[in-house]
């Protein structure tokens, strides 16, 4: 790594008496943005432009000079250009020599280039000092202040003084400076912003896949069915009562793919007797997700509870409710009080009412401004101990719903079971699991194996074995 003395830099720049000086290379949205932003912190700006006298739109207080004249008024310059115009730089390789460069380009798509645009910057003006930095902020936020991420600006480069001077210029600007290391992560740093929720897409295929699974599988039940069997025309269910059907097994399916991967992960860690060893990929990528998911399944069961409230003013309801009542009135009979159903159904409507209440306490728990308000042990209580109690409330909410049709063969249509009976069988396969791994004996191997315990230590006493990288999984089992 490049080393630097003090005395690379004037000591005028390190001066509380003096404002310093802050160069910038174009004068393009964010550039401007940038020196407003900059010039409400007390910095003194120059502009540097290939055209000084036609420069327009500049913040006032701002100086506009040629790139050459620019650079000589400051030992730190922005470089707001792209990287198809970085060709004029060489051109000012000695007026550049130990000087701090900050570039915040960007490119059209992820890895658009063999070396990212500051290892090539470094390597066009090698006298310079490359940091990179400001290039996952945008002018926007800028100009309205910037809030929770997007305060953050990834920070890198190879040498250690003009990184740090980078980084107190974000600090007084309000932001917040994330130190990445040397100039070998601005690659990385350079395709974040092009990411498109990385994170994200696991979850939302996943949703769609059930979501199409079920839809058909709803339509061959409750609209082809009826048809072939009765020529009934059952199609104005595709627009309330199928998608109600969709969304709370989607909600239900997905919470329990949340706790999944902790329960395989914990299978896993008993049969291999050991910590210190990484789960497969694709294990791994799904404990990650597993926020989004979640996510994602609060935003199904919100979904459900809209569609629910809106079936009393539908025509369907309405008009069977009012031909009954009629057919009633003229036969003079009633339909008799059941108790037991009562209790059914109030049952059903509480467990989904306290499920719903806390899987909205979840979602909370789960963001950024909320979480970083607890510490680790209360944060771990609510994701763990309150999750697995949604998951019950949830799975009991759906079995409490079928009631005695719940595996009556009355329901059975082809063969084929309601809808519900099969989103159960993951979430019971989860509870199973999780309630045969907190039994005492088994629990208690576990709780070993988390603190260090190995069962066959002298396979792991030459430590080449990697330590797992997921130790927050254990917040989750």
């Amino acid at each position: 790594m490049e080393k630097t003395s003090t005395d690379a830099f004037p000591s005028t720049m390190n001066s509380s008496e003096k404002q310093e000086t802050v160069c910038i290379f174009g004068t393009g949205d964010f550039g401007r943005s940038l020196a407003l932003k900059m010039l409400q912190c007390d910095y003194s700006i120059v502009f540097g432009s290939r055209n000084p006298l036609r420069s327009s739109l500049l913040p006032n207080g701002a100086e506009v000079l040629s790139y050459s004249e620019a650079a000589q008024k400051s030992d730190i310059i922005i470089l707001a250009v792209h990287r198809e115009h970085y060709e004029f730089l060489k051109e000012l390789t000695e007026v550049l020599k130990g000087k701090i460069l900050v570039d915040i380009s960007n490119n059209l798509k992820i890895n658009q280039y063999p070396e990212s645009n500051a290892e090539y910057l470094a390597q066009l003006v090698p006298g310079a000092h490359v940091v990179k930095a400001f290039n996952t902020i945008s002018a926007w936020a800028l100009q309205s202040g910037a809030l929770d991420a997007n305060r953050q600006v990834f920070v890198c480069g190879n040498d250690s003084k003009a990184k740090q001077r980078v980084m107190d210029i974000v600090r007084t600007l309000g932001l917040t400076p994330l130190d990445q290391g040397s100039l070998m992560a601005a690659k990385e740093i350079e395709n974040y912003p092009l990411q498109l929720f990385p994170m994200w897409k696991f979850p939302f295929y996943l949703s769609a896949i059930l979501c199409v699974f079920f839809f058909f599988y709803c339509i061959i039940r409750d609209i082809i069915y009826p048809y072939v069997n009765g020529k009934k025309d059952s199609t104005f269910r595709l627009a309330i009562s199928i998608p109600n059907r969709i969304f709370p097994i989607a909600a239900l399916t997905l919470l329990a793919l949340v706790y999944l991967p902790g329960v395989i992960a914990a299978i896993l860690q008993l049969y291999r007797g050991t910590k210190y060893r990484r789960f497969p990929d694709w294990l791994d990528h799904w404990m990650l997700c597993r926020k989004q998911l979640g996510l994602v399944a609060l935003g199904f069961a919100f979904l459900h509870v809209l569609y629910t409230l809106v079936i009393p003013i539908r025509y369907y309801v309405r008009w069977t409710l009012k031909n009954r009542t009629i057919t009633q009135a003229k036969a003079k009979t009633e339909d008799p009080f059941s108790t037991s159903t009562a209790w059914l159904n109030d049952s059903y409507i509480a467990l989904g009412i306290l499920g719903f209440f806390l899987f909205v306490l979840l979602g909370i728990t789960s963001l950024p401004s909320v979480s970083n308000m607890v510490n680790w042990r209360e944060f771990r209580f609510v994701q763990s101990k309150l999750g697995y109690l949604t998951l019950i409330l949830c799975t009991a909410h759906t079995m409490v719903y079928g009631g005695k049709r719940f595996l009556s063969p009355s329901s059975l249509r082809w063969y084929l079971p309601s809808a519900y009976v099969i989103a159960l069988i993951i979430p019971c396969t989860v509870l199973v699991i999780k309630f045969i791994l907190i039994l005492p004996c088994i629990d208690k191997t576990l709780a070993r194996i988390r603190q260090g315990w190995e069962r066959n230590s002298k396979q792991t006493s030459n430590g080449q074995h990697l330590k797992q990288s997921s130790i927050y999984l254990d917040s989750q089992l």
